[in-house]
């Protein structure tokens, strides 16, 4: 059985020179025909709030420094997964990062468009367990604040949203197949809520990991093939245009038996807006 892995940027990063990044299990093969895992193009001027984290120092110009994704929740606000910020992923503790930026307005990577917004502080959610990705939540504060449309709503506790059944959007500039074929531009692949029941009898514990309702949701497609993958992380899940939750861990990229699951943003609400 595979471990869950947090979705990182991986081998892609492994081109940095110096880079130390969490080891990811092997993915499965996934039947991806473009994008995230099983999506397509997008352009960011439909989803602006959508954004990438960068840091050319630690992670080279390759992909413009990018290594995980996250969304604007407020106009100097943006939030991305707490792993995205551990030690043996960006080498050292935030401060040492010394040119974190946010990408804002920006499909492809290598573009000129947008803006890279300096992060004047980071804050991980206090309650995080890195054993169990519970609670896997950092919020950004943005040195400057960017326009008002690029926000982001969040949905609240009992939002419907949330049901099962429900169709989500996912995005990123991850993986693409399962096996380290990145993009450049941005991506989104159409996923399905899952009832907590599926997403415990997916992961009920052990070295597969334990789904848990009341921090997390799961999404994909229950014949497999969508799905976020490694270099995602962070990024939004989005249904009924509000955000529901963050690219935080999984089992592959794109399996049928193995939805990804996300950060339940309804219980973290308050921490966000503190």
């Amino acid at each position: 059985m595979r471990r869950p892995f947090a979705r990182t940027l991986a081998g892609a990063l492994s081109l940095a020179a110096g880079a130390a990044v969490a080891p990811l299990a092997p993915a499965a093969p996934a039947a991806a025909d473009s994008v995230v895992i099983g999506g397509r193009p997008v352009r960011v001027s439909d989803s602006p709030w959508v954004v990438a984290l960068a840091s050319r120092d630690r992670f080279g110009g390759t992909r413009a420094g990018q290594f995980c994704g996250g969304v604007v929740v407020a106009p100097a606000k943006v939030l991305t997964a707490a792993h995205c910020l551990a030690r043996q992923v960006i080498g050292g503790p935030v401060e040492s990062l010394r040119d974190l930026r946010v990408v804002v307005g920006r499909t492809e990577l290598l573009g000129a468009d947008g803006h890279e917004v300096e992060v004047r502080e980071a804050r991980v959610n206090p309650a995080y367990d890195r054993m169990t990705n519970a609670g896997d939540l950092a919020v950004l504060t943005l040195a400057e604040a960017v326009p008002a449309r690029y926000v982001l709503p969040m949905a609240g506790p009992g939002d419907e949203a949330y049901a099962p059944g429900t169709e989500a959007a996912v995005y990123g500039w991850g993986d693409t197949s399962g096996y380290g074929d990145y993009v450049t531009g941005l991506r989104s692949a159409q996923v399905t809520v899952f009832d907590d029941a599926a997403c415990e009898e997916a992961y009920p514990g052990g070295p597969d990991g334990r789904y848990r309702a009341d921090a997390m949701v799961c999404a994909g497609d229950s014949r497999g093939g969508r799905d976020a993958c490694q270099g995602d992380s962070g990024g939004p899940l989005v249904a009924h245009g509000k955000l529901i939750g963050l690219v935080s861990w999984g089992r592959g990229c794109g399996r049928a038996d193995s939805p990804g699951v996300y950060t339940r943003i309804a219980p973290l609400i308050g921490l966000v807006e503190g």
